[in-house]
């Protein structure tokens, strides 16, 4: 088994290199840069590549969506970036797995094996959140357009007396909206909507 290492720390290479030799006996090659990688996968027959997101040259993303227009050798994502955006953004394109650097050995090992025999794996905390934040765009996709732009307001700092004054509606309206929204969304504080509308980006 061939695999490729694409970071641009040499600790981090060295010590995937160390990880991957205590359980396997595959050839180790390396790449501190993307246009270096994308070299390496031209000149050779890989059966794996690990990829980090943040490269000197060329982008990991970038660098992702080229070699998976090279060949259908699988990769591994093994990056700093734990958030959602980026996450979905890999895995859109073409990325059969991802992992952060926070993640143990073991759940490591876990992922190159599964990755590395045609499969897929996210790491376990970083699929909950996704799991999570999928089921918050579902539960905001229920909300009316008024409901939506009152979220919007919320997380742009506006009060409720505000809010009612921009949307030319009495303070009692949007009251009553942002309870029924709390309902829809399944909380019970004003400062509740606000994180949501926040996580969500609305801001």
């Amino acid at each position: 088994m061939r695999i490729l290492l694409v970071d641009d720390h040499a600790i981090v290479r060295t010590g995937l290199r160390k990880l991957l030799a205590m359980v396997s006996d595959a050839e180790i090659l390396e790449a501190k840069t993307g246009r270096e990688a994308l070299a390496i996968a031209k000149a050779q027959t890989l059966d794996m590549i690990i990829l980090d997101l943040n490269l000197p040259e060329l982008g990991g993303l970038e660098l992702l969506n080229r070699l998976r227009q090279g060949g259908p050798t699988p990769i591994l994502v093994l990056s700093m970036h734990a958030e959602p955006i980026y996450v979905t953004r890999a895995l859109e394109a073409g990325a059969q797995g991802y992992m952060s650097k926070n993640a143990t050995p073991d759940e490591l090992l876990v992922a190159i094996r599964q990755v590395g025999s045609g499969g897929r794996y996210v790491e376990q905390e970083i699929a909950q959140t996704l799991v999570l934040s999928t089921a918050q765009a579902a539960s905001l996709a229920q909300l009316a357009p008024r409901d939506l732009e009152i979220l919007r307001l919320l997380a742009a700092g506006k009060s409720l007396g505000e809010i009612a004054e921009a949307l030319g509606l009495g303070y009692k309206t949007i009251a009553n909206n942002c309870t029924l929204i709390k309902a829809k969304l399944g909380v019970t504080k004003t400062a509740d909507l606000l994180r949501l509308a926040l996580e969500a980006g609305m801001s």
